[in-house]
């Protein structure tokens, strides 16, 4: 049934696509930004009652509202779940940006390759060649596939109910609205949220690189992953980026020309400069991982059949 729950939320955003920024985004930041309002005075306790209360009150309700449907009518449940993935995950938050820079990067449309990939980041890309522009895109692709479909996998089938999902969804939001790169004056407030999503992601991270590394190139994979990602500023975002590059046999990372400066970031990956052919495989490299996941909870469900 969690298969079936996983199956139902992505076939629906597929045919329903749902706008994020208005229907999850701006109602989380406002969430966010009521709990930061009553509760943020600057100290670290403060931050850690408001990050309880913010993110696992509505885990449990999540959970507590799955199990009365389930004692009502399991199918009730898992539909209720499928709604609430429907909500916190789907890779048409990510794919609609990626799909379209790729695309005009095969047409020649630099300009407006550059234009999406800026919204996107929220950066500006205007001076980023072309084989930047790939690169910087297959990035984000990585590590948004990561927070939008596989970490709310993991997290969904780890956690009972759709407690895991919303957890997740929101303990990341937090760490983005409270944490000092989107809170500086903050004081310790919101230290917590950092702290505390850097445990939840800390099994998701290592699960999708582990992934990326099993559906590409396994060696090269694991040896950018040993060697390079603890390079990277983020040590998290260089797991998936490293273990990514190397599955994708591109290179990724290196310095970049953005916001008027050349931005300095360490090398990852081996092999050849991204291009679309590279943005054609991480696609591919994102789908086969998507399988790989639906495979092993598959065989999951069917060991526990058997078992019974």
């Amino acid at each position: 049934m969690i298969l079936f729950a996983l199956i139902a939320a992505l076939a629906l955003e597929q045919v329903r696509p749902l706008d994020v920024r208005v229907f999850v985004l701006s109602p989380l930041r406002r969430y966010a930004s009521f709990f930061d309002s009553r509760f943020n005075d600057g100290r670290a306790r403060s931050g850690v009652i408001a990050w309880s209360l913010a993110a696992m009150g509505p885990a449990a309700l999540a959970w507590a509202a799955h199990a009365a449907l389930y004692m009502l009518q399991p199918l009730f449940a898992y539909l209720f779940d499928a709604g609430v993935l429907y909500l916190t995950m789907g890779f048409r938050q990510f794919s609609h940006f990626f799909n379209d820079i790729h695309l005009a990067l095969r047409m020649g449309e630099l300009d407006r390759a550059r234009s999406l990939l800026g919204e996107w980041r929220g950066r500006s890309a205007e001076q980023a060649s072309s084989g930047e522009v790939a690169r910087l895109a297959i990035e984000e692709a990585l590590v948004h596939s990561h927070r939008y479909v596989f970490a709310v996998i993991l997290a969904y089938v780890l956690l009972p109910g759709p407690s895991g999902p919303l957890l997740y969804r929101i303990a990341a939001l937090l760490e983005r609205e409270w944490g000092a790169a989107g809170r500086p004056d903050s004081g310790e407030f919101g230290d917590f949220a950092g702290r505390a999503f850097a445990v939840i992601d800390w099994l998701p991270q290592r699960f999708t690189a582990a992934c990326f590394a099993v559906v590409g190139d396994f060696e090269d994979a694991l040896y950018c992953w040993r060697t390079q990602a603890v390079r990277w500023p983020d040590s998290g975002s260089g797991i998936l980026l490293a273990s990514g590059a190397g599955a994708l046999g591109v290179r990724l990372g290196m310095p970049v020309f953005e916001a008027g400066d050349v931005t300095g970031r360490p090398e990852l990956g081996l092999g050849d400069e991204a291009d679309t052919d590279f943005m054609q495989s991480a696609i591919g490299l994102v789908w086969r991982t998507l399988v790989l996941c639906m495979l092993l909870l598959t065989l999951i469900g069917v060991a526990n059949w058997v078992g019974r």
